[in-house]
């Protein structure tokens, strides 16, 4: 018997059992902050649905020089996405940055934000400094560094505790939090290029609409 068949009774129609469609998967399910970057990145793209992993191997990355005020500050990268992104793969794209934002890089909450800071200050103690100037310290660090999630600060931390002798100014962490989650967020502006590459049509499937509707067909 073949498989995925069933014999039909006489007089009745043989039932073959159709293949599940596929579900994108949350890139959160593969993500493990305590990787080496190169590893997160590479683990979070293979967690992508196929059609994307295709379109960031054919896009197409340059590199230029930055200037600041203070002259050369390095070379940066601008990645440009394949010709012919379709509404249909542009959509996917802009469902899984929206999924990667909603966990891998959301944002902190505000208890675990103060708590972080607040512990790590206290390791460098400040002299002369009032309890309520040490508040508003805290509160505009935690201003300050809101927009980074969990487990950037506390990679941060972690960092500047076993490699500094002297407390961190809020400049020095906020560029340590923005080399930690360097190749999350150049994934996601990558989903972003590809979400926007292609016309949001308002008669373009969602994808996983799509799937969710194969099956209830076959339900």
């Amino acid at each position: 018997m073949t498989a995925g068949s069933r014999s039909a009774a006489p007089g009745k129609a043989t039932v073959t059992a159709l293949p599940r469609p596929h579900l994108p998967a949350s890139p959160a399910a593969a993500f493990d902050p305590n990787l080496p970057a190169p590893q997160r990145r590479i683990r979070l793209t293979a967690a992508l649905p196929p059609p994307l992993q295709e379109l960031l191997a054919q896009g197409r990355t340059d590199r230029r020089p930055r200037f600041g005020e203070d002259g050369f500050d390095g070379m940066i990268e601008q990645w440009f996405p394949p010709a012919g992104v379709t509404a249909v793969e542009a959509a996917l794209a802009r469902q899984t940055l929206e999924d990667l934002s909603e966990t891998v890089l959301a944002p902190a909450d505000s208890d675990h934000l103060l708590g972080r800071v607040l512990t790590l200050l206290s390791h460098f103690p400040a002299k002369g400094l009032s309890p309520e100037v040490e508040r508003m310290m805290a509160l505009d660090w935690a201003e300050d560094l809101g927009e980074y999630p969990a487990w950037v600060l506390d990679a941060a931390a972690r960092h500047w505790r076993r490699s500094r002798k002297w407390r961190p100014s809020i400049a020095e962490m906020r560029a340590l939090c923005e080399e930690l989650c360097a190749p999350e967020r150049a994934l996601a502006d990558r989903l972003q290029a590809l979400a926007d590459a292609a016309p949001c049509e308002a008669a373009a499937p969602d994808p996983r609409a799509m799937a969710t509707g194969a099956l209830r067909r076959m339900g």
